[in-house]
C-alpha cells in the first residue's frame, strides 16, 4: 500500500509503494536484490530536509533513520565513524563528550551523516578550510544497486570524490567515517554596510581578512557576519547559542508567517515587513556596538525535529563566482523589487550569502573552479504558489549570471542549469552513474531528467 510522505517544509509530496526501515545491512541488501517485492526506483531517505525531490520516488523508500548508532570515536586519530542514519546534531553531542567536533557544524542538524557524506552542504562560518561537509568524509561504505557491499577510502581519491557527490545513485550508504577536531570557540562580529555604497575592493578586503563569513542582507543593507577562533570560552557562550537556536528554530520564521497570514492588505503588510526589517537592522547594530557574540562552534547547529509548521522556513541556494557577487547582488535586489511590484510577493526573511572557499574534494563541488559567494533567498511560506513562481524566476535570473545550483537545495533545478554549471564534470558524473547502476535501480524521475 502506498504511503504519503512530505519533506520538511511540506513543499514536496511522494507516495512510495514500499517503505523499508532497516536496522541492519542485510535488510538493505534484501530490499535492493528483491526487485519484485521492492519496486524501483529505490531511494535512501534521511530526515527529508531536501528542498528538491532528489529523495523522492513512487517505488521504494529506504528510511535510514533506524540505523543511527555511533560505531567508534578515535580520539587519537581524530575520526568519527557511525551508521548513516545518525543525525549531525546527535553525532555532535557524542563528539562533545570527547571534547571533539566536526570540521563543519552546519546549521541544519537533522541532516543524516549518510546524506552529509554524499550530498551538497554549506557552512561559511566554519569554512576556514572547506565549507562542505562531505570533504571530510574519509571512508564510505554502501550497498550497491545489485545488493553487493562496497567501500571506498582516501586510497582511491578518484572514486571517493565521485561517491561524495553520489546522492545515493550508486547505492545505499550505511556507514561513514569523518575527520574531526578539538572543540573550538568562535567569536562573531557584525558589520552593516549599505549595498549601494559597497565597492568591489571593500568586499574583497572583508573576504580576504576573515576566517569564515556569512552576509545577511536586510532591505538594501548587507551585514557581514565574520568569525574568528578564540581561546576564551566565555560564560555567556552557551546562552548566546541557545538564543540563536531559538531565533532560527521558532521566532524568526514564526513572526514572518504571522505577518503574512494576519495582514491581507498588501500595502499594510509591506509596511509591517519594513518595520520588521528595521528591527532586524537595529539588532545587528546592537551586536556590532557590543562587540559581537561568542559561541562554542557546535552550538551553531540547530535541531529542527520539533519545530512547528508555523515556524518552518524554506530557501534556495545559487553560488556565484566571488568576483561578480556585488554586481549580482545589486541586480538581485532590483529583480526582487520588480517582482514585488509585479506580483505582490517578496521574501519575508533576511537574505543569506555564504562565502565558500575553493574545494575539489568532490566531483560536483560547487567551488571546484574557485571561491564563491552565494545568494540565498529565505522565506517562511504561506502561499506556495507565489513562492514557487518566485523560485522559478530566480532560477532564470541566476542561470543568466553563471550561477551554480545545488541538487538538493535549489528547487526547480533543470538540466540546462547543471550542464552549464558543472560542464564536463556533469557528463563524467552521468556516465559514472550509468556504470554503477546500469539498470536504473536507484534512478528516480528527478535525476532522470537531469543526467546527461
Amino acid at each position: 500500500m502506498a504511503t504519503t510522505m512530505v519533506n520538511y517544509d511540506g513543499s514536496i509530496t511522494m507516495t512510495p509503494q514500499r517503505v523499508v526501515r532497516p536496522t541492519s545491512v542485510a535488510e538493505i541488501q534484501e530490499a535492493l536484490r528483491d526487485v519484485g517485492r521492492y519496486p524501483g526506483p529505490v531511494r535512501a531517505m534521511g530526515s527529508c530536509h531536501s528542498l528538491t525531490p532528489c529523495f523522492a520516488t513512487d517505488g521504494t523508500i529506504i528510511d535510514m533513520r533506524g540505523m543511527d548508532k555511533v560505531v567508534r570515536i578515535n580520539s587519537k586519530k581524530r575520526t568519527f565513524t557511525a551508521q548513516a542514519g545518525l543525525q549531525i546534531v546527535k553525532a555532535s553531542d557524542a563528539l562533545r563528550e570527547r571534547d571533539l567536533q566536526f570540521f563543519t557544524n552546519i546549521e541544519i542538524g537533522n541532516m543524516t551523516l549518510g546524506a552529509a557524506a554524499t550530498n551538497h552542504s554549506k557552512d561559511a562560518l566554519d569554512g576556514a578550510e572547506f565549507g562542505q561537509f562531505s570533504s571530510y568524509a574519509i571512508n564510505i561504505k554502501w550497498v550497491t544497486p545489485s545488493g553487493e557491499l562496497a567501500e571506498v577510502d582516501e586510497s582511491n581519491m578518484d572514486l571517493l570524490r565521485k561517491v561524495r557527490s553520489s546522492y545515493g545513485l550508486c547505492g545505499v550508504v550505511y556507514e561513514v567515517t569523518f575527520r574531526v577536531k578539538p572543540v573550538e570557540v568562535l567569536h562573531f562580529t557584525y558589520t552593516p554596510r549599505p549595498i549601494d555604497e559597497l565597492t568591489h575592493q571593500e568586499v574583497d578586503s572583508i573576504l580576504d581578512e576573515t576566517e569564515g563569513l556569512v552576509c545577511w542582507t536586510v532591505g538594501r543593507t548587507a551585514v557581514f557576519q565574520r568569525r574568528q577562533r578564540v581561546k576564551d570560552r566565555r560564560i555567556v557562550a552557551s546562552l548566546f547559542g541557545a538564543i540563536r537556536r531559538r531565533l532560527w528554530n521558532h521566532s524568526g520564521a514564526h513572526a514572518a508567517h504571522f505577518i503574512d497570514q494576519l495582514i491581507s492588505d498588501e500595502r499594510l503588510r509591506a509596511e509591517i515587513q519594513d518595520h520588521a526589517n528595521d528591527a532586524a537592522l537595529r539588532l545587528y547594530s546592537a551586536l556590532r556596538l557590543f562587540g559581537g557574540i561568542t559561541l562554542v562552534a557546535p552550538d551553531k547547529t540547530v535541531d529542527y525535529s520539533e519545530t512547528r509548521q508555523s515556524a518552518r522556513y524554506a530557501f534556495t541556494f545559487w553560488a556565484f563566482p566571488r568576483h561578480q557577487w556585488l554586481d549580482t547582488m545589486r541586480a538581485y535586489l532590483d529583480f526582487a523589487d520588480e517582482h514585488h511590484r509585479q506580483t505582490g510577493f517578496r521574501c519575508n526573511m533576511p537574505l543569506g550569502s555564504y562565502f565558500i572557499r575553493k574545494d575539489r574534494g568532490s566531483l560536483l563541488s560547487y567551488t571546484h573552479d574557485g571561491e564563491i559567494f552565494s545568494i540565498d533567498p529565505i522565506h517562511a511560506s504561506t502561499d506556495n504558489v507565489a513562492w514557487f513562481e518566485f523560485l522559478k524566476r530566480f532560477n532564470d535570473f541566476a542561470f543568466e549570471r553563471n550561477g551554480i545550483p545545488l541538487l538538493n537545495q535549489s528547487p526547480f533545478v533543470e538540466r540546462k542549469h547543471v550542464q552549464a554549471a558543472y560542464g564536463e564534470r556533469w557528463t563524467e558524473f552521468s556516465q559514472w552513474v550509468k556504470t554503477q547502476d546500469p539498470n536504473g535501480r536507484m534512478l528516480n524521475s528527478f535525476f532522470g531528467a537531469l543526467l546527461a
